[in-house]
């Protein structure tokens, strides 16, 4: 399985007023570097919570269904499933309803359970895509108030030291990961 990014989120989970507040800045000096930063934090906590924060739709393409009739998904916390296709001897796409799927979102990972037979793909690689839509929702507000945190104390962090000193490493604060954390996809 090979997951790719379709569109990315809209807005960042924190909004550059509110970090410029967080920052204690006035002007627009530093919005272009801000904005930079709080889309690199927002990617940061995003890989070390496994969790995408705001809605992005991403691709996920299979070579075969699987043999138990289920699909853990890589992504998470999953909306919906936007589009399925499965592609013929002749490269035409066939499209397969939301309807033909259950997403389980109570699994964490989420589960795609199929509900019936699928049409097998006529090509060898890559015969599937199915598109999804993750994240928590479509506004900063519904982002979980721990992760928005992280994103600030990340992009204050990084405003603050940005390689002035050549002895600095940069690293996450024990205190950030702490926020992150309850987040992360427990493994047994």
């Amino acid at each position: 399985m090979t997951p790719i990014l379709l569109t990315g989120p809209l807005v960042e989970p924190v909004t550059l007023a509110d970090i410029k507040g967080y920052l204690r800045l006035d002007g627009n000096d530093e919005d272009r570097l801000i904005n930079s930063l709080m889309a690199a934090a927002r990617m940061l906590v995003e890989a070390k919570s496994g969790r995408c924060l705001i809605a992005q739709t991403w691709r996920l393409v299979f070579n075969r269904w699987p043999a138990g009739g289920a699909i853990r998904v890589p992504l998470s916390p999953v909306i919906r499933i936007v589009e399925a296709r499965v592609y013929d001897l002749d490269g035409e796409a066939i499209t397969v309803p939301p309807s033909h799927f259950h997403l389980d979102t109570l699994a964490d990972p989420a589960r795609i359970i199929m509900a019936g037979p699928m049409p097998l793909p006529g090509r060898a690689y890559g015969g599937i895509e199915i598109d999804l839509r993750v994240g928590f929702g479509e506004t900063a507000a519904e982002v979980p108030m721990p992760l928005r945190q992280a994103v600030r104390a990340i992009v204050a962090r990084w405003f603050e030291n940005r390689g002035d000193d050549p002895e600095y490493v940069p690293a996450i604060p024990r205190e950030v990961l702490a926020l992150i954390d309850p987040f992360k996809r427990m493994r047994l």
